[in-house]
């Protein structure tokens, strides 16, 4: 059998994986990219191609990187000229028009980091941390033009155990993503698989995460305060105010008990951790990061910082 004919659209790391897995599959031909225009990055702010560019580059593959797919109808004609019979996305970051949906024999597939129909949306990985998921997963669905609400070529699943981070799930589900195209993907391209429709019924959406959430609400319970903090451990991070500065928070365990204390109120000081009342709960602090400094254990911080049982975070 000829090889398939792949156009691949992707940005970030996590599509990375599933470029590297189509390039190395002699059942794929990768016959172009598409993806982000060059951003800047790094303290000079100097234009840095994105980590899909980067690779496709280095293998000598045809990359476009338009600012918008949808205002340039001589993008979208290149692209058609290239031949490609199923278009693979990945984290791209653009709406796709349903011109461009219609333009592949295969149609468009996508790459999604979660269980669909259960967060679909922008940030479905923080998401599922943030909300104390037992189970996270990825799916390959055919893509339609409401957002993620294709139907289901495969899923992999992975369990979410209470000390991961949404970095440490993103790497797992990076993997499981490039395997179902190398299986899920190549058996519906042959017709031996049939997508099955998503439950409505089961929706949830995954919404941009917004600086705002940032901050620590000391009233919520500890266990949502650790969900939150393994959640945006690779953006925005998350904080709390120390006598009027930023203090951010890397590393807590929630444990279980009662206190008389306003949340927020430190309830102990220990050589390598502080202990905080939240609305239900107390919060251990394991790992800070003050303003303009790297982050820390917590027994480096103590050197210098005076902090006592009855202060409070969050003011």
């Amino acid at each position: 059998m000829s090889k398939v004919r792949v156009c691949f659209l992707g940005t970030p790391e996590f599509a990375v994986t599933s470029l590297k897995s189509l390039l190395s599959d002699e059942h794929f031909e990768v016959v172009g990219v598409v993806t982000q225009p060059d951003r800047p990055a790094g303290r000079k702010l100097q234009l840095t191609p994105s980590p899909v560019k980067q690779v496709a580059q280095m293998n000598g593959l045809k990359v476009l990187a338009p600012e918008s797919l949808k205002s340039n109808p001589l993008i979208l004609e290149e692209i058609r000229n290239w031949g490609a019979e199923v278009a693979v996305v990945v984290a791209f970051g653009q709406i796709l028009t349903q011109e461009f949906l219609d333009s592949f024999r295969f149609g468009c597939v996508n790459v999604h980091g979660s269980v669909l129909p259960r967060w679909r949306g922008a940030a479905p990985i923080q998401r599922a941390i943030e909300a104390g998921d037992v189970e996270s997963g990825v799916t390959l669905q055919k893509m339609v033009k409401k957002l993620d609400a294709g139907d289901i070529i495969g899923i992999r699943r992975v369990k979410i155990t209470p000390e991961m981070d949404a970095m440490q799930l993103h790497d797992q589900l990076a993997v499981l993503g490039a395997e179902l195209l190398k299986v899920e993907l190549m058996d519906y391209v042959r017709g031996n698989l049939a997508p099955i429709p998503q439950d409505e019924s089961q929706v949830t959406f995954a919404k941009k995460i917004e600086k705002h959430e940032s901050q620590i609400d000391w009233s919520t319970s500890a266990k949502a305060i650790d969900g939150k903090v393994r959640g945006f451990v690779y953006g925005p991070g998350v904080y709390t105010l120390l006598q009027g500065k930023k203090l951010k928070i890397h590393r807590v365990q929630p444990v279980s008990g009662v206190t008389t204390v306003e949340p927020g109120t430190i309830t102990s000081v220990q050589p390598d951790y502080i202990s905080v009342a939240t609305g239900e709960g107390i919060l251990k602090l394991f790992e800070v990061q003050p303003e303009s400094r790297t982050r820390m254990p917590v027994a480096d911080f103590l050197k210098g910082h005076d902090l006592k049982v009855g202060d409070k975070l969050g003011v």
